[in-house]
């Protein structure tokens, strides 16, 4: 137990350095998960990663929108808008959250065959990838 108390001191050290404080939340948990929890969320959704922060915090509220997490939607939110993210990009993330959300519900409610699904979005995705504009080439570039 004192190995847990004295990394919880470490972990205290690194969230005051981050956050200035240690938020109350984070405070309630147990000695056996604050560490664990600090060390994943401090690595995945605080650290440079190769998802830029700014879309990791959009990805992040329309989880917690689609999941209804009042806390977890208003950080991140606020963390988003931190990281550059504008009030339009914020309510796409918003919209686009229920918009799968309601897509979710229907197709389980109506227990569409995951098979035929699968194979029907691979030949929807070919179909389009076939189609799309092909990127005009590269013109030389004039020596100086």
């Amino acid at each position: 137990m004192a190995q847990a108390v004295g990394n919880r001191a470490q972990v205290y050290r690194e969230i005051e350095q981050m956050f200035g404080r240690v938020p109350e939340w984070l405070k309630r948990m147990p000695d056996e998960v604050v560490g664990g929890f600090w060390s994943l969320y401090s690595g995945i959704d605080l650290g440079e990663t190769k998802i830029p922060n700014k879309y990791k915090e959009l990805i992040g509220l329309a989880v917690s929108g689609a999941t209804r997490c009042k806390y977890c939607t208003f950080f991140h939110a606020e963390a988003a808008r931190l990281f550059g993210a504008t009030e339009d990009e914020i309510a796409e993330a918003a919209a686009l959250s229920g918009v799968t959300m309601m897509a979710s519900t229907f197709i389980n409610a109506e227990q569409i065959d995951y098979d035929a699904f699968r194979k029907e979005t691979l030949e929807i995705v070919k179909y389009v990838r076939d189609h799309q504009p092909k990127p005009a080439p590269a013109q030389p570039q004039a020596r100086a």
